[in-house]
């Protein structure tokens, strides 16, 4: 059993979950230091909700439970994307910090897509 800290055998659960952790730094450095609240918060929303509902997913009864589940992960890693641009464009992030940000919410949505692609084909 992962108890959060531990890395799992699970890459999607390792890198969601660390995205998550790095959704929560930035969103405290935004409130903080930038005083935003609003779109930090949605920001919020969706980066960790990835992860939460990749757990959900592998602790699913069935393919179908799985499948759901991860598919609201891409859901809402296209959803991160939208307010990760949405902070840069108004100066809230840098372009080093988004493009970061970016780069593995992308990686995220990319594993996610090939897994319900290949989950699809499986009967």
């Amino acid at each position: 059993m992962n108890s959060g800290g531990e890395k799992s055998k699970n890459p999607l659960q390792d890198k969601s979950f660390a995205f998550a952790v790095r959704v929560v730094r930035l969103y405290q450095h935004l409130t903080q230091e930038k005083k935003e609240f609003v779109l930090s918060k949605q920001l919020l929303r969706s980066g960790t909700s990835m992860g939460a509902n990749v757990e959900e997913g592998i602790g699913g009864y069935t393919k179908k439970d799985f499948r759901v589940k991860l598919s609201i992960s891409y859901k809402e890693a296209r959803e991160t994307k939208y307010w990760l641009r949405l902070l840069k464009e108004t100066g809230y992030i840098s372009e080093q910090a988004f493009e970061s940000m970016l780069h593995d919410c992308e990686e995220l949505a990319k594993l996610l897509f090939v897994i319900l692609r290949n989950s699809k084909d499986e009967k």
